[in-house]
Formats: structure tokens, C-alpha cells, sequence
């Protein structure tokens, strides 16, 4: 914990190549299953990984890059129909809103713009350093996570010199919570490449502009519970209202995307990550809240996997310490 707090920024390349490894060892584990020795089954699985990030790097990249920036070159159309619309409410509902009211709001919307600008133009400064860490992850991963899989027995082994003589409480706890670390990763990875590209298949079909983008981000949203979903609908609201207008094609959008979240949540969560999780929501809310507040975007991702080690080592805590009393 000590050294994820204090050296996490400098060893996340480190990390990123652990989370990988430990997501691909599954595939090579049912490769041996199947009498693949592991040599052969870790060079299989680390060149379709090469494979599909080679393909995410060329395909998908440009087509994000240019959607960012067509996407920027019309924020201020959209900022101004927005703008239009919210100016037009005190003439509609004058009981409810007022023009003092809707300036307020506007210059809040305004000053958190400028700031969102202003920490763009910081990030394209430092553009030389994210070339650099760009350059790091794409070299020094891949190594790494074809070493973390290679020699997975040695590096286990390398680890267990440090535990204490008596570590049998912890290896019970984890015994527990790797099934479950695992199923939940596995899943949710899953869940947020169907939903990504149901989503993708879904506006493409409707005709909704930045649809990659907007998929993508829907994708990725499912790796907050019950936040995500809710705040990714303004975006697509917002591209929907301004590409028609109110109308059936708007109705149809926010139609289409919210039986999509209904599905995911009722059917697809359900499906692939029945019986992994079993917290109340307000404990993954807080979990989302700490961890992600710690780690950022690997604190979000892992924050119900931390959370049920969290809950395991206090149960299995409290469990000992009932056994030793009742002794």
C-alpha cells in the first residue's frame, strides 16, 4: 500500500504491464488445460495481444483523433445553441427561471470552460513529456507483460521469500478474493467491449454523429456503477439536441441508449459477473469515491475488486479473532 501511495506515478508502467499480464494469464491457463505447454501457450496469447493493440493503435486512434477534433471545432456552435435554448427558458417559464438566474448559471458554465481550455493548452505544453510517456508504455509494456507471463513460477516464488512464516490467515484471504479479483476484471472487461460496440452499432445506425467517441465513452462508463451511466447521458444528449433538435431523432437516441444501459445492468452485469460481487451500493459508491480518488483511472477500475478484499480481510479478521477468543 506504502509503495502504490508513494511510488505509484514513477512504477504505473510497472502496474499497467501487471493488470495486463494478469488478465491474459487466464486465456493461457485454459490454452494448458487443453495439454498447450506454457511456453507455447504465453507466446500465443502475448502475439494476439500484440495483435489487437496493433489494431487498436492503427484503426481506432485516427478515427478518435479526428472526431476529437472535429468535435472541438464545432464546441462553439454547440456552446451557443445551448446558450440560445437556456436564454429562451425565462420567456417560456418565467414562474420558474429568471434571466438573472440563467446569467449566473452561464457565467459558472463559462469560467468551468475556460479553466477545461486552460488545462488543455497545460497538457498540449507538456506535449514533449507525453510523447515520452507515450514512447515508455508502448516499448516497455509489452516487455514486461511478456516477462510478468513467461515467468510467472519464478516471480511468484521471488515474491513468497517476503511473506512471514506465518502468513496462513493471508493466503486463506486471497485464496477468496483472487477467484473473485479475476472473474470481476475478466467480466467487466467484457462487458465494456459489448457495450462499446453494441453502443458503436447502435449509433452508427441511427446516424448520430461521434459515434466512436460517445461509444467509447459509454463503454468506459461502466466501470463506475450507477455514476457512469448517468453521467454519460448529457454528452449524448447534448450531440443528439444539436445534430436535430427536439424531434422524433432525438427521442429515438436517448431511446436507443437508455435501453442499452437497461440491458447491461439487467442482463450483461447479471451474466458476467454473477455472484462476484455481493456489496451494498452505498459501500461500491464509497469504494469508487476512495480508490478512485487515490489511483485515478486504475483506482476506478479496481475499486469493487479492492473493496471485496477490503471486506474479506475484515471478515476473515474478525472470524480469527471470534477463534481465538473462543479458544
Amino acid at each position: 500500500f506504502l509503495i502504490v501511495m508513494f511510488l505509484g506515478e514513477m512504477l504505473t508502467p510497472v502496474f499497467v504491464s501487471l493488470v495486463i499480464a494478469y488478465l491474459l494469464d487466464g486465456m493461457a491457463i485454459a490454452l494448458e488445460r487443453v495439454k498447450v505447454p506454457r511456453l507455447v501457450s504465453v507466446l500465443l496469447v502475448f502475439l494476439l495481444f500484440l495483435a489487437t493493440l496493433f489494431i487498436l493503435v492503427v484503426g481506432l486512434l485516427p478515427v478518435l483523433s479526428r472526431q476529437v477534433g472535429q468535435l472541438l471545432q464545432e464546441l462553439p456552435a454547440i456552446i451557443a445553441n445551448g446558450r440560445n435554448l437556456l436564454m429562451r427558458l425565462p420567456e417560456r417559464y418565467p414562474e420558474f427561471i429568471t434571466q438573472n438566474q440563467i446569467r449566473q448559471m452561464l457565467d459558472f458554465i463559462s469560467g468551468e470552460l475556460y479553466l477545461m481550455i486552460q488545462h488543455l493548452l497545460t497538457l498540449s505544453l507538456a506535449s514533449v513529456r507525453g510523447l515520452l510517456s507515450i514512447l515508455i508504455y508502448t516499448i516497455m509494456v509489452p516487455v514486461m507483460v511478456f516477462f510478468f507471463l513467461i515467468d510467472k513460477a519464478r516471480l511468484l516464488d521471488w515474491v513468497r521469500q517476503f511473506l512471514p512464516d506465518h502468513s496462513g490467515l493471508a493466503v486463506e484471504v486471497w485464496g477468496v478474493v483472487d477467484q473473485q479479483i479475476t472473474n470481476y476484471v475478466r467480466g467487466k472487461v467484457w462487458e465494456i467491449v459489448i457495450v462499446w460496440g453494441v453502443t458503436y452499432a447502435t449509433f452508427s445506425f441511427i446516424g448520430l454523429r461521434f459515434a466512436m467517441l460517445l461509444s467509447l465513452f459509454t463503454g468506459l462508463s461502466v466501470l463506475i456503477p450507477y455514476i457512469g451511466a448517468i453521467f454519460m447521458t448529457l454528452p449524448v444528449a447534448v450531440i443528439a439536441f444539436y445534430q436535430w433538435g427536439w424531434g422524433a431523432d432525438f427521442a429515438y437516441a436517448l431511446l436507443a441508449y437508455l435501453i442499452i444501459q437497461i440491458l447491461d445492468g439487467n442482463l450483461l452485469v447479471p451474466l458476467l459477473l454473477a455472484g462476484v460481487v455481493n456489496l451494498h451500493p452505498v459501500a461500491v459508491i464509497t469504494a469508487i469515491l476512495v480508490f478512485g480518488g487515490l489511483w485515478g483511472f486504475w483506482g476506478l477500475f479496481f475499486a469493487i475488486p479492492l473493496a471485496t478484499l477490503v471486506h474479506a480481510v475484515i471478515k476473515a479478521w474478525f472470524a480469527q479473532h471470534r477463534k481465538v477468543h473462543a479458544q
